[in-house]
């Protein structure tokens, strides 16, 4: 199994953007003087569901795309991936602050959702299918 350089660098950014989203939510509910729950803020629980969102699509996404690349999976397809990852958990919190039934909101939640999901099941597939 060769080390999933590419996924690895990839994974660095998104820890960043990690990051960024947890210090967003320490900062809303250090100026709410929440420091637990959401206290009843709608803009506190939408940073909290966006970081927490992050949390538990990201990991697998990683996972799925890494195993591709350390069993020799095509570049394009694995830098592929990569980038519908990245993109789409980028669109998502913004997504989430948009007005409410708009063409942005739907566009970047729902179009970071799908392009996460995406990533997942592609790459689970290609895994599945022994691409390799």
């Amino acid at each position: 199994m060769l080390f999933p350089a590419t996924t690895a660098a990839f994974a660095a950014v998104l820890a960043l953007v990690y990051a960024g989203l947890t210090v967003w939510v320490m900062l809303s509910r250090t100026s709410k003087g929440t420091l637990q729950g959401d206290g009843g803020d709608a803009g506190l629980e939408k940073r909290v569901r966006a970081h927490g969102n992050f949390g538990e699509y990201v990991p697998l996404a990683l996972v799925v795309i890494a195993l591709l690349e350390g069993g020799g999976g095509s570049h394009g397809l694995v830098l592929t991936l990569l980038w519908l990852l990245l993109i789409g958990r980028l669109l998502h919190p913004a997504g989430l602050f948009a007005r409410p039934n708009t063409a942005q909101m739907f566009a970047c939640r729902g179009g970071g959702m799908l392009a996460t999901l995406a990533a997942i099941v592609v790459g689970a597939v290609a895994l599945l299918l022994g691409h390799v």
